[in-house]
């Protein structure tokens, strides 16, 4: 899961755990160490942004965190799905879904207001 997916709930009002459950039924979170590092970076900046971090920082809490070798988010999430590490990445982030999409791993993405849904490569 990337930060933004974990900020969903705050930032756009999807119920990004009971949408998972309805999508995949049994499934393992897991949230990268760099993620954990960008949340912590956004929800020190305050604001509307700020808050939605301090609660995906809050949900990540319930995932398992992974390292990586990668710094950088979107890097250490493609190495995640590239390596077949997961099954499929939560992303709202187009550039980052695009580059999984083209790289043959599968993305769930938010669809319409309120849905998550999962698409192919």
């Amino acid at each position: 899961m990337d930060a933004n997916a974990l900020m969903m709930p705050v930032e756009v009002g999807v119920r990004v755990f009971d949408e998972l459950d309805r999508l995949l039924g049994a499934y393992e979170a897991v949230v990268p160490h760099a993620v954990h590092e960008e949340l912590e970076k956004l929800s020190a900046s305050g604001g509307d942004e700020g808050r939605a971090a301090s609660v995906g920082l809050d949900l990540a809490a319930d995932c398992e965190s992974v390292a990586t070798e990668e710094s950088y988010a979107d890097d250490a999430l493609f190495a995640l799905g590239t390596g077949g590490e997961v099954d499929a990445v939560v992303t709202n982030d187009g550039p980052l879904r695009e580059r999984l999409l083209d790289a043959g791993v599968p993305v769930i993405h938010l669809r319409g207001r309120n849905q998550l849904t999962r698409t192919q490569p």
